[in-house]
């Protein structure tokens, strides 16, 4: 499947892309899954391919739920993502002297989710 493939005429998503921000809406408030845990728990894809995504069409989506693997924050959107973090109380980890900006990071090992018992909700529609 390609990534590149835009939104139909009758302004439907590609599958690929409805399965990754159903995944993305499912995340609950104050946790996250890395871009690789989300190709992952659907069963296709990787990273990359749900990075794109993500970059393409997860603008309705909570998309600062979705995170790189060591925590850091997706560059350029740090302020509004750290807004939501702190809204949500997503478990945070100060930044060190060295780090540009000190700004956090995301504490992985608490605030990562696994799709387990506290979802604290259900998967969205992007149709």
């Amino acid at each position: 499947m390609s990534m590149e493939e835009p939104v139909g005429e009758t302004g439907e998503l590609p599958e690929y892309a409805e399965r990754v921000l159903d995944v993305a809406d499912a995340i609950p408030p104050g946790r996250v899954m890395t871009y690789g845990d989300v190709a992952e728990w659907i069963g296709e894809g990787g990273p990359r391919q749900v990075g794109r995504v993500m970059a393409l069409y997860g603008g309705a989506a909570p998309w600062w739920r979705v995170v790189r693997a060591d925590g850091t924050l997706l560059p350029g959107h740090e302020l509004r993502a750290l807004d939501h973090y702190r809204e949500e109380g997503t478990p945070l980890r100060a930044a060190g002297p060295s780090a540009e900006g000190h700004v956090p990071r995301i504490d992985m090992r608490r605030a990562r989710w696994d799709g387990g018992a506290d979802s604290g909700g259900g998967a969205g529609t992007h149709t």
